[in-house]
């Protein structure tokens, strides 16, 4: 058995797994075997047990990558036995209880916060439930400055909304106490305040890099985000 980990991407709200297009390509690249699940984005539990059963079927060591609500994702999912650490990527790293709500709840807000959208979407058997979505015309300025202009606007059109009640739901667990972990801040972040991503990871007693980019980060800046990856698999492999 390797003892290299799998690394597997965890996207998060407003993206979907093309949003580490340019991150995978350079991971691959360097030999590595990489997964990029998509993400239902219907609630923090059931997301959660969507990436772990993922990673469940990983035969050897798995590094978890969470990008924004995806830190919280791995938070939970990274609980399961064969997951050797985690790197956080302008991430949510939520505390075993505690909510999203709750930790953005501590801090001013972003300027994401009079840019979102909302929709309702069908349940079947019960009420509609709510999608959230970026303005499509904010999205490049507040979601992806720095990225390609062109690009960012086909971003803006093809976001994968995160129902409304993820927001309000506590985490099942955390797994960064008993993970080794990585935090990447994005200083120019207007869509999740940066003090938010410093307080999860300085909580959490991760290795933290920071970067002058927007939320976005792994387009604006893929060469950052792999570097912070190559010292996690290096310090996780074997």
């Amino acid at each position: 058995m390797t003892t290299t980990p799998t690394v597997v991407l965890v996207h998060g709200a407003f993206a979907d797994a093309a949003s580490f297009a340019a991150v995978t390509r350079l991971l691959l690249d360097d030999g590595l075997t990489v997964v990029v699940p998509p993400v239902p984005n219907r609630s923090l539990a059931g997301d959660a047990a969507s990436i772990a059963s993922v990673v469940r079927q990983v035969d050897g060591p798995v590094l978890l990558v969470g990008h924004s609500y995806g830190g919280a994702v791995i938070t939970v999912a990274g609980a399961e036995e064969n997951v050797v650490g985690l790197v956080y990527l302008a991430g949510y790293a939520l505390e075993k209880g505690e909510s999203l709500g709750e930790l953005q709840g501590r801090f001013p807000d972003s300027d994401l916060a009079d840019a979102l959208v909302y929709r309702p979407y069908p349940v079947e058997g019960q009420p509609d439930g709510t999608d959230v979505y970026v303005d499509v015309a904010r999205f490049p300025d507040i979601f992806a400055a720095g990225v390609e202009p062109r690009l960012a606007e086909v971003l803006a059109v093809s976001q994968r909304a995160l129902a409304g009640a993820a927001f309000g739901e506590p985490a099942a667990d955390a797994a960064w106490r008993s993970k080794p972990s990585w935090g990447l801040v994005a200083s120019e972040d207007r869509t999740i305040n940066p003090d938010v991503e410093r307080f999860g990871y300085s909580r959490a007693g991760m290795t933290v890099r920071e970067v002058a980019s927007s939320h976005l980060v792994m387009l604006a800046h893929p060469d950052a985000v792999v570097d912070l990856i190559r010292e996690a698999v290096r310090a996780t492999a074997g």
